[in-house]
């Protein structure tokens, strides 16, 4: 019974693989989309501060779009992070842990971490309402509506909400089912084994990108 309850629990925690792997999908390009967002507002920066320092002008409001950027593409990425574990652990006994008790530490973070973003997503949606109510507009020259900005912050923490609520389902029916292999390489803290395997494949993937740029 207790084989037959193990197998029941793996391959139902098997259909929500491909839940994780569209995660995934979704998350690269909105880490993406966060990234060219942040340099964009970089980019906006340097020619404000370029024409005010020559001309004595200025562009208006890079500042306030800059930290619009910054909210934006932070919530954007945390999906990617957490799906890829970029995320920093100090895991100094971890590493030395018994597999079961990792896993099991593995899952009770997972499940902390769900319980501060749903509080977290909860509360930013009640900031976008409460903008949209009140028609709310920065306190600057730009009088930007502010639940555009809000709302594409929101987007990224609901989806990041929704990427941890798959990863901890996903994750606890791993550890029921007794796969442990599994619960590590979803949740675990990354080795560095993983993290050196990272370095070696993106330095292959530079060298080949120089060799065509210098092929004729």
């Amino acid at each position: 019974m207790t084989g037959s309850r193990s197998q029941a629990l793996g391959a139902a925690g098997r259909w929500l693989d491909p839940v994780l792997t569209l995660a995934d999908r979704v998350g690269l390009r909105a880490v993406w989309i966060g990234g060219a967002l942040l340099l964009a507002s970089a980019s906006l920066v340097s020619i404000d501060v370029t024409i005010r320092k020559l001309f004595g002008l200025s562009v208006g409001g890079a500042d306030e779009i800059s930290g619009y950027a910054f909210a934006i593409g932070v919530a954007w990425a945390f999906p990617f992070a957490l799906l890829r574990r970029a995320n920093v652990r100090i895991d100094a006994l971890y590493q030395h842990m018994p597999a079961r008790v990792a896993a099991i530490l593995d899952l009770v973070a997972l499940i902390a971490l769900a319980v501060f973003v749903t509080v977290l997503t909860r509360y930013a949606w009640e900031v976008v309402a409460g903008s949209w109510n009140l028609g709310a507009l920065s306190n600057s020259q730009l009088k930007m509506p502010l639940w555009i900005p809000q709302g594409l912050w929101f987007l990224g923490l609901a989806l990041f909400f929704a990427t941890t609520a798959v990863l901890t389902l996903r994750t606890a029916l791993a550890l029921l089912s007794g796969d442990l292999a599994t619960v590590r390489a979803l949740a675990g803290a990354r080795s560095i084994e993983e993290e050196a395997a990272d370095e070696a494949a993106y330095g292959k993937t530079l060298a080949a990108g120089a060799s065509e740029t210098r092929a004729p």
